[in-house]
């Protein structure tokens, strides 16, 4: 019952994001992986009328061959972070600004930064590096790319990261099987709080809760939450059959994408739950929708897809 209420309680004003086992464990990043496929970034205004929520057409922001993936908006909602992948394979940061349109590359380094990611009460970013031997372990940056500082030593190999505030985060590490470390900014305090886990972590806004993806027995996937703190593992909603990624907007409302459209939970938890199509403005103009992300005011969700022709 305790655990009931709690769940009820958060869907008045939750938000993350997640990434699912479906696919397997796989690095942010590495040297000896393939050549990624080509993807682009879409933008698509959300917009609301009471309880309704409509997206407007999709506007491709990174439009080039080659791959952009991986965005994260700015903490003040006018820009976005995100992974750039040259012809050379090198990987850095670029910034977008959504008034301007202009597109602006941050890190120009020998090693390869993914996952860009805003860092609590900092106008820093983290990202996931691939050293030069080949460690993949946490950095930091200025918001102009400018004065790389490694922020955990310890831990490697990191795949994915998420802030829970200024002093803690959550990590997915790499390994067989993968495991998801709690820890704190000095490297204290590291707690392995599961394992098998999915691809993406993030803090539940304006709550003391992060979420991620766990396999269930039967080796199904779900969208499970819980406390910083530790504790039971609450079971929301199972993970799409053809997306492992999703992210929920400031109000609650969880967005991810299937079978070429954008989806929304209905907000029940457990076997009852359902994803149901998102109306838009105009036909998405993309395939293959992968990572999702909403921009910290709610007014805007970015999208990673294949572009189609019109």
């Amino acid at each position: 019952m305790m655990r009931r209420q709690l769940v009820r309680t958060w869907f008045a004003a939750l938000l993350c994001c997640f990434g699912a086992v479906r696919s397997g464990a796989q690095a942010a990043g590495s040297a000896s992986s393939s050549t990624p496929p080509n993807s682009d970034i879409f933008l698509l205004r959300i917009l609301r009328s009471g309880d309704s929520l409509r997206l407007s057409a999709a506007q491709n922001v990174t439009r080039r061959p080659g791959y952009d993936n991986q965005p994260a908006f700015l903490t003040d909602a006018s820009g976005l972070l995100y992974t750039a992948i040259d012809s050379t394979g090198q990987a850095d940061i670029w910034r977008y600004e959504l008034r301007s349109r202009r597109r602006t590359r941050l890190t120009r380094t020998p090693e390869s930064e993914y996952s860009p990611t805003m860092m609590p009460g900092s106008t820093r970013f983290s990202v996931v590096r691939v050293e030069r031997d080949s460690t993949q372990r946490l950095w930091s940056f200025r918001l102009d790319g400018s004065d790389p500082q490694l922020v955990l030593e310890s831990l490697a190999p990191v795949g994915y990261h998420a802030w829970l505030d200024q002093f803690r985060l959550a990590a997915y590490v790499l390994g067989t099987p993968s495991t998801l470390h709690v820890l704190r900014r000095d490297g204290s305090e590291d707690e392995v709080r599961a394992s098998h886990i999915g691809r993406t972590i993030q803090r539940v806004p304006a709550q003391n809760w992060y979420s991620f993806v766990q396999l269930d027995s039967g080796r199904t996937p779900w969208i499970v939450a819980q406390p910083f703190e530790g504790g039971p593992v609450s079971r929301l909603v199972r993970v799409n059959d053809d997306n492992e990624f999703y992210a929920w907007a400031p109000d609650g409302t969880l967005l991810s994408a299937s079978h070429g459209a954008i989806v929304r939970w209905n907000g029940v938890s457990g076997e009852g739950s359902a994803w149901l199509t998102v109306a838009t403005s105009a036909p998405l103009a993309m395939k293959g929708i992968s990572r999702l992300a909403v921009s910290p005011d709610g007014r805007w969700l970015a999208v990673v897809a294949e572009p189609v022709a019109p």
